[in-house]
């Protein structure tokens, strides 16, 4: 953007951080002069000094604020030449030499705007005032992990650059000794054929989060109808995309006022909401779990027993057994693995802490979630024998196919140059750089795929598995990285027939945790509406839900009161004389009518027959 800084002079006010210092008449003059003080190191370089459309001069040195490298441009020239790289090359110089002599400025987002930035040298012109360090550097780390990046349409990028961040892999080295909540790892991880100069900066190949998938662009059948992906079984059964899920639990032995502690052990049968005896089945003699169990959902991992809530009457001889309370810890609902380690410890307060952590091995199933680098995320449709996928001339058979139509509307051309830089990576042995703006070309890729005796465009000739035929149209093939992303359909998929509701509406609860059901929602609704299918919008939001049967007085309208134990009802306001219906309605509506009451408005109810009043 070319710089706004006006030439005629004309007075402007100056502020610091926000708050006005003053007017200067030579805004001009005022910001070489701040500039030129900046170079020489004797104001901070981190300072920013801005000129911006309503002409006011900003200073701004506030924390928080994102920086940037860029070389200064002086005459149509870079001021970092070719002796400072050697001399860094060297040793005898270092960054902060060369942001100190002004070399290397950092702009923030307000500077930028009375700045030229240009890409590379090829684009100089004397209008220039900064150049980039390297064209990625625009990117953050998150965006250099996709590959050519500069061919995809921005918002893939975005997606892809936020999937990264989901993706499975080694996460760490010394996982074995660590106690994570919860953790996913790649159980074999490995480098991207096509990489970045940004994945080398930040040491990705030491820590890699995906797999090199033979990919085929294909509809397979319907089954990868949309963005689903059909695998094939063989890769699976090799390893392809196979995970371990790790969850760790814990439990501490309190000290409460009065003397009283928790203690873990195994509960004895008086205790107070004591399990069945299948539930601590695996607990040993010291109330904790032995490693290598095989555990489901509510299986006891550390039995525990705690004080009750509130001290009643103490006995002679202290708190008796049948006082106590349960407070084991359990497996989380829909969860289950084998016991990996258990940690006897302290807590900061002495007491005794035991963790416990288990391991789930996860093979890839349908509904699991996979994603490209470039946003192209997708479940898994179907798992397809490997006698029945398609195969090429040489027999090679992919492990993944993609449905062609993900890819036009999406425009991640991306993508295609990494299917094409992965098959020559492979074919090669070598790893292809695909960094933005400055990656391996297009033309150099596609003559070394030919002399590996493929086609240049990446198409080959590929068979039908069930019939063996040909098929009729070449199919794109090559190798793209693919990440296994967290979620899980294990941790997703819920059912409830029964359970529990909340207190106050009488409604299911909410969420797998808590045994929830799934909520019918207003969009639901209406397709039931739509489908004329009343008698199941009925049991969905009455019968399964919240109904219930309310005593009304029929001379007043308010709700009654029903005597359980003397099997009579009677109204509040007018006495024991009158009729009650009694009346089927969702608890909610009774509780809407119970905060009327409070409000002092009077809800009378109408009742009248079936069919209208």
């Amino acid at each position: 953007m070319k710089s706004q800084i006006p030439d005629e002079t004309k007075t402007c006010d100056v502020y610091c951080n926000g708050k006005f210092i003053g007017t200067h008449e030579k805004p001009k003059e005022l910001i070489e002069e701040l500039k030129k003080l900046r170079s020489q190191n004797i104001i901070s370089p981190e300072v920013c000094i801005a000129y911006d459309k309503k002409g006011k001069v900003h200073i701004v040195s506030d924390a928080g604020r994102l920086l940037r490298p860029l070389i200064k441009i002086k005459n149509g020239q870079p001021m970092l030449t070719e002796e400072h790289l050697e001399k860094i090359k060297k040793g005898e110089m270092t960054w902060a030499e060369i942001v100190s002599r002004g070399l290397i400025e950092y702009m923030d987002a307000a500077e930028e705007e009375n700045t030229l930035v240009a890409l590379n040298e090829t684009e100089l012109t004397n209008q220039h005032t900064h150049m980039e360090i390297n064209p990625f550097v625009i990117f953050g780390i998150c965006a250099n992990v996709v590959p050519f990046l500069n061919h995809n349409m921005a918002t893939r990028v975005t997606l892809g650059a936020n999937m990264s961040k989901q993706g499975i892999g080694m996460y760490c080295s010394n996982y074995g000794i660590r106690a994570d909540t919860q953790r996913h790892l790649l159980t074999y991880a490995q480098k991207p054929i096509v990489k970045t100069k940004g994945l080398d900066m930040v040491n990705y190949d030491k820590r890699p989060s995906g797999q090199n998938f033979v990919v085929a662009v294909i509809a397979h059948g319907g089954y990868n109808m949309q963005d689903a992906l059909v695998i094939n079984k063989a890769s699976l059964e090799r390893g392809l995309g196979r995970s371990v899920f790790f969850r760790s639990y814990k439990a501490e032995e309190r000290k409460y006022p009065g003397g009283q502690v928790d203690l873990i052990e195994v509960p004895d049968k008086e205790v107070r909401g004591y399990r069945s005896e299948e539930c601590y089945r695996y607990l040993g003699d010291d109330g904790i779990i032995e490693p290598e169990s095989i555990v489901g959902e509510d299986d006891i991992l550390i039995g525990k027993t705690s004080p009750p809530r509130f001290l009643e009457v103490i006995e002679e001889f202290g708190m008796s057994v049948k006082h106590r309370r349960e407070s084991s810890v359990n497996v989380r609902t829909g969860e289950g693995g084998i016991i990996e380690k258990v940690l006897l410890s302290e807590s900061l307060d002495g007491d005794k802490l035991v963790k416990v952590k288990m391991r789930d091995p996860r093979i890839p199933t349908v509904g699991d979630k996979f994603a490209s680098r470039h946003g192209q995320k997708g479940v898994i449709g179907f798992i397809v024998p490997q006698e029945d996928a398609p195969f090429t001339e040489s027999g090679i058979v992919p492990d993944l196919m993609l449905n062609p139509h993900a890819i036009p509307s999406r425009m991640t051309v991306g993508q295609l140059l990494e299917t094409i830089g992965g098959k020559v990576g492979a074919m090669s042995g070598r790893m292809i750089d695909g960094t933005a703006f400055s990656g391996e070309p297009e033309a150099d890729m596609r003559k070394e795929l030919e002399a590996h005796g493929f086609k240049s465009n990446g198409k080959e000739v590929i068979y039908d598995g069930i019939t063996g035929e040909r098929l009729e149209a070449e199919i794109f093939i090559g190798v793209v990285y693919y990440q296994k992303l967290k979620h899980m359909v294990v941790d997703k998929i819920r059912a409830r027939s029964r359970g529990p509701v909340q207190i106050l509406t009488r409604q299911p609860t909410a969420g797998k945790a808590r045994e929830g059901g799934l909520r019918l929602g207003e969009m639901e609704k209406d397709c039931l509406v739509g489908h004329g299918a009343a008698l199941l919008l009925k049991e969905r939001l009455l019968d399964e839900s919240d109904k219930t049967t309310v005593p009304i007085c029929t001379q007043c309208g308010l709700v009654a009161v029903y005597d359980k134990f003397r099997d009579y009802s009677y109204c509040t306001i007018c006495g024991e004389n009158v009729d009650i219906t009694f009346v089927e309605m969702s608890y909610a509506f009774k509780l809407l009518l119970d905060e009327m009451k409070s409000l002092c408005i009077y809800p009378k109810l109408l009742l009248g027959e079936k069919g209208g009043l």
